[in-house]
């Protein structure tokens, strides 16, 4: 590996997401779905102008994928390396040194910190639990980097979860950024996110990317995996 081309090729990701604005961008495509230029630009605060030229450097550079459909442009995330790359950054991102200046932003901050998406993947507090519960259960392991058992396979299956030949990794780890601790990502951490928003275990909260766990969802965490959040 010649470190010196690699280095320009990190320098140059870096200085992408060094702007704000970019930064933004990328924050809220964490939700996994796909965005018009001008649903960002309000997102951000930014003129429709400028947010297509943030998107057009952001697309070149690979790290969002481009989808058009008639005349509308629709940007997300290029894939699960680059939702975690984001993820990962804003875990070591400073925390917040001012308080919030509204009720709402400081209600809006602790629902993401609860539950939300990360791409396609569960993260927040209860991204982290259940990825602490799979692993206490055995149903993960972590000895040697993460790795799904045989234990686990069963108890996906039994969930009625079957796991589609792919190239991505069954598991991996991602940086949480409010909970500062890895949550479950990989094939195996988007099939349990899809399952659980299939039945109905989990709700998504208004527009952003967070969630928020059903009655079911309580009573299903609490007799799969011995969690109780009733209180979180």
């Amino acid at each position: 590996m010649d470190t010196r081309e690699t280095g320009q090729g990190v320098a140059a990701v870096a200085a992408l997401l060094a702007d704000p604005t970019r930064a933004v961008f990328c924050l809220a495509l964490l939700d996994g779905r796909a965005w018009t230029a001008g649903e960002l630009a309000r997102h951000a605060g930014v003129a429709a102008s400028t947010a297509t030229g943030h998107l057009n450097l952001l697309v070149t550079a690979g790290l969002l994928a481009e989808h058009r459909q008639g005349r509308h442009r629709y940007v997300g995330l290029a894939g699960p390396k680059a939702a975690e790359l984001v993820e990962s950054l804003a875990a070591l991102a400073p925390g917040d040194r001012e308080p919030h200046r509204s009720l709402n932003a400081a209600r809006r901050s602790r629902t993401l910190a609860r539950g939300r998406t990360c791409y396609d993947h569960l993260a927040g507090m209860l991204g982290v639990a259940v990825t602490d519960a799979l692993t206490e259960r055995g149903f993960l392991d972590d000895r040697h980097g993460l790795a799904l058992t045989s234990r686990g396979r069963d108890w996906l299956t039994g969930l009625g979860i079957t796991l589609a030949p792919t190239r991505r990794p069954a598991v991996r780890t991602c940086l949480d950024f409010t909970e500062r601790r890895p949550h479950l990502a990989g094939a195996v951490g988007a099939a349990l996110c899809r399952h659980a928003f299939d039945t109905g275990w989990i709700t998504r909260v208004g527009t952003t990317r967070a969630v928020a766990l059903t009655e079911q969802g309580h009573d299903e965490l609490r007799r799969h995996l011995g969690l109780d959040l009733t209180a979180a």
